[in-house]
């Protein structure tokens, strides 16, 4: 079963820990606007659901719009996901991006229950927000919090990472995996990055299930010179939840 985990950290431990390790940039590239989309709904009881099990409730219902579960009959898009699922405190959350929040905008008031593998969730309340938001470099310095666990490591830098006893090294490999999960969303929105992303990361190791296996994950934040909306995903598994971030306010 998936599990996707809500963690609460300490956000001033980060901000001091990685402030003292940067100076703010002159530079004042250009970013872009994502539009963006956050569905909520509640119900008279708790929800017992996870990330997986809402994802395959869309993708049950409404099987016809692809961006709802990455798939074409047997196919999967790899692709960074217009249409991603999390829980968070025990709300469900679909947040949908660009083309991916116009199809969710049509679909909010389809349905009424969400039917899960062991029961039926009704609705009794549903909010949707749709914002315009800014996404790319910036000359300023943003901190981030990670709500879900960051899966940052794919075989070949998993072993990398854990054959190094060096702590500095450790945290180079998290670096550049971040700076390559932000190059990636920034492909897959057609946005040019147009000079270095500066990063640097304050995480703890943990384990989490993706997919019935067992992964290295990380919670904890990160700093870096780049604009990413509220509650996007950043790393693998996205779509199912993982590595959900938020801006931490100053």
């Amino acid at each position: 079963m998936l599990k996707v985990i809500y963690v609460k950290i300490n956000t001033n431990k980060i901000k001091m820990m990685l402030f003292k390790k940067f100076v703010v940039f002159t530079m004042t590239p250009e970013n872009i606007k994502l539009k963006t989309l956050e569905m909520t709904f509640e119900g008279s009881e708790e929800f017992r659901g996870d990330a997986n099990q809402i994802r395959g409730f869309f993708a049950s219902k409404f099987n016809e719009y692809d961006h709802l579960h990455n798939h074409n009959t047997d196919r999967f898009y790899y692709r960074y996901p217009l249409v991603q699922y999390k829980v968070l405190d025990r709300i469900p959350l679909v947040v949908g991006i660009n083309e991916g929040a116009e199809i969710l905008k049509g679909l909010f008031d389809k349905f009424d229950t969400v039917t899960l593998p062991h029961e039926d969730f009704e609705i009794t309340e549903r909010s949707l927000r749709l914002k315009k938001q800014d996404f790319g470099l910036t000359k300023n310095l943003y901190f981030y919090e990670f709500l879900t666990p960051w899966l940052a490591l794919n075989k070949e830098n998993e072993e990398k990472f854990f054959e190094t006893r060096n702590p500095e090294e450790k945290k180079e490999i998290l670096r550049k995996t971040l700076v390559g999960n932000l190059l990636s969303m920034s492909k897959a929105f057609g946005y040019a990055v147009p000079d270095t992303i500066k990063c640097d990361v304050d995480v703890e190791i943990r384990h989490s299930k993706y997919k019935q296996m067992d992964f290295t994950s990380f919670t904890g934040g990160f700093i870096a010179n780049f604009l990413i909306p509220d509650f996007m995903g950043v790393g693998k598994g996205v779509a199912k939840g993982f590595g959900t971030v938020r801006k931490i306010r100053m």
